[in-house]
């Protein structure tokens, strides 16, 4: 294979024809600058005899400029991205070489005129600073001309750091196919004003007349460090365009300088229903965290693998991942080695209904902390399979929970959901038969049971927006159960970082509950993916409305009726009131649960004895 040589012939060339340019432009500013201090008098100059002192010392003066220029590294610099950083060192350069050909001449006692060196410098310094300027001003012409033909015109929201950024990499980089046009900013003081020769055409208010005007196929959302609240604002209004929506990488990238065009993104739904970074207390998340032994069941599904991710960070002294579908599992596995490769990680497979299977694994691990994430989540799969949910939901949650305290764990906290609260579906009733669990665990045990519930998290698997995405890619139609009906969403990063704050924050017993903020309409959601896709709702792509599923709720409740909340440090996370209920009863009835369970008998009547907000629906 042939090996590149470092000083290949377009370097040696270029460095050659640089070093032919310089060596004209050092004579050349000697003489101008004689020139000018004789008032530009050719005559004047030359019986002033200075002409000669300069071509006695012209061939030292290459020379020694030359040999300076190399040290300055002037020759070693990517002009087609000359910047201050370049032109700062041809200034030092050009100081540098007027003071040894001061000293020179001097020593050689060499007539020139007093102000000779600081004219010659500042010659030199312009010629040289120009001519590698100018070999960039040309290169960006000759480069937007060939690709002019093909690009998209674009126009760009933000015309801070990150703005500049994106649009220098927009005009430099030959990979872009996009031409911005024109800016958007909200700063007044920056309207009418022109960012590299881009014109900022106003705020977001001028977002829609601008697109119409330029002819805009493209926005490149340029604000990241903006709040999710300011940014869906403007994407709102970006939408009406139906223009193709884009956003660039967070800002720790850019202060990096990691910001590429490959980077740049399409907006997806999670940017129109995001909202502020969650904060928490990372300290006091590690101080829990770090050196323990951690177990987290179902922790290759969307809520567990991402329990994984995070807790990982924080330095347990070993983290288990315990879930039955093996693909999972060696995904996060995969990830999780490559991520943190110093992790003292275990994967095992295995069933929380499995009670041998777990006393193995307590046997062997006894672990500190156990995230119990495990659990059959899909509503309408569960009315089909009522006694599956209970088997699994129900008694692999005791299964656990009763290792945790025969094996002496430090706390136990469950995953809920809000659909425990008033249920109208099986998976609701078997969460909410989970909470009790929990708590009638806690009264009994040295170990802290506590359990978090909350809503919808955005992407998880089986939500509605992996179905919407499938849905519009295959040409519709988008269907949507009910016009009317809401849920609460979160993502699942910003879940997992509240689940883990809240188990700081436990003491044993509690139902801490998520601020899931504002609710969220899913007709409106799905009309928003129809759109960020590039059609039109109900032209494009249909959106039909299917009727309420078995056991689904129009709107969904963090909160049973008169339980109430407590505030803890964080402004995201409550606690529930607790609801008194009898631990012995509970037993029993459970045991009834099991039976009726593992016979395959109908569980829901069983269910709603133990859990009497839920109604058993009419049609079963």
């Amino acid at each position: 294979m042939t090996q590149h040589k470092p000083w290949d012939r377009i370097k040696v060339t270029r460095i050659f024809l640089l070093l032919l340019l310089d060596i004209l432009l050092i004579n050349l500013s000697s003489f101008l600058a004689l020139f000018t201090r004789m008032e530009l008098d050719l005559t004047a100059l030359l019986e002033s005899g200075f002409l000669d002192s300069i071509y006695r010392y012209a061939l030292m003066d290459t020379v020694c400029t030359i040999l300076i220029f190399w040290f300055f590294r002037l020759y070693n610099s990517l002009w087609a991205y000359a910047g201050t950083n370049e032109l700062t060192r041809i200034a030092a350069a050009s100081i540098v070489a007027a003071a040894v050909k001061y000293v020179g001449m001097h020593l050689l006692a060499l007539p020139t005129p007093k102000s000779f060196p600081v004219l010659n410098c500042m010659f030199l310094m312009a010629f040289v600073g120009c001519s590698r300027l100018a070999y960039r001003y040309f290169r960006d012409i000759l480069h937007r001309s060939r690709k002019s033909g093909a690009q998209k015109r674009t126009m760009l929201i933000g015309a801070g750091d990150a703005g500049a950024i994106a649009l220098l990499e927009f005009q430099n980089s030959q990979h872009s196919s996009n031409q911005v046009v024109c800016i958007i900013d909200d700063a007044s003081r920056k309207r009418g004003q022109l960012l590299r020769g881009v014109p900022i055409v106003g705020g977001r208010e001028s977002i829609l007349a601008a697109a119409e005007k330029y002819r805009i196929q493209e926005i490149v959302l340029a604000i990241p460090s903006a709040s999710s609240r300011q940014q869906r604002a403007i994407l709102s209004i970006c939408q009406k365009t139906k223009c193709t929506l884009r956003t660039l990488p967070a800002i720790y990238q850019l202060a990096n300088g990691e910001v590429s065009i490959q980077k740049i993104r399409n907006v997806e739904i999670e940017d129109l229903l995001g909202r502020d970074s969650v904060q928490v207390d990372l300290a006091g998340i590690g101080k829990h965290v770090a050196g323990k032994t951690i177990l987290v069941t179902g922790g290759g599904g969307s809520i567990g693998s991402e329990l994984c991710r995070q807790l990982a960070t924080f330095g347990p002294a070993q983290l288990i991942l315990f879930d039955i579908y093996e693909n999972n599992a060696y995904d996060i596995q995969q990830e999780l080695r490559r991520t943190y490769p110093n992790l003292n990680l275990t994967v095992l497979i295995g069933s929380v209904r499995d009670r041998e299977r777990l006393e193995d694994l307590f046997a062997r691990y006894h672990p500190d902390l156990i995230y119990h994430a495990a659990a059959h989540k899909h509503v309408p799969l569960m009315e089909d399979s009522p006694c599956e949910a209970v088997k699994n939901n129900i008694f692999g949650t005791l299964n656990v929970a009763e290792m945790a305290d025969r094996y002496r764990a430090s706390r136990f906290l469950l995953i809920s959901s809000d659909k425990a609260v008033n249920p109208t579906n099986v998976m609701g009733a078997t969460k909410r038969v989970c909470e009790m669990i929990i708590q009638m665990m806690d009264g009994r045990s040295k170990t802290e049971y506590v359990a978090v519930r909350f809503g919808n998290v955005l992407g998880s698997n089986g939500s509605v927006i992996p179905l919407f995405k499938k849905q519009i890619a295959a040409g519709g139609p988008v269907t949507v159960t009910d016009p009317q009906i809401i849920r609460y969403f979160m993502t699942i990063p910003e879940a997992v970082s509240l689940v883990l704050q809240a188990g700081v924050y436990a003491k044993g017993g509690e139902i801490f509950i998520l601020d899931m903020g504002d609710p969220v309409r899913i007709d409106d959601l799905a009309r928003n993916m129809i759109r960020l896709s590039g059609f039109e709702p109900d032209v494009d792509i249909p959106i039909v409305y299917t009727g309420l599923r078995p056991g689904e709720k129009l709107f969904e409740e963090l909160l049973l009726s008169g339980e109430g909340m407590r505030k803890t440090q964080n402004d995201l996370i409550y606690i529930g009131k607790d609801q008194p209920f009898d631990g012995e009863k509970l037993e029993a009835q459970l045991q009834s649960l099991y039976q009726a369970a593992v016979q395959g008998r109908d569980v829901r009547d069983l269910l709603a004895q133990i859990v009497p907000e839920y109604r058993v629906p009419v049609h079963t």
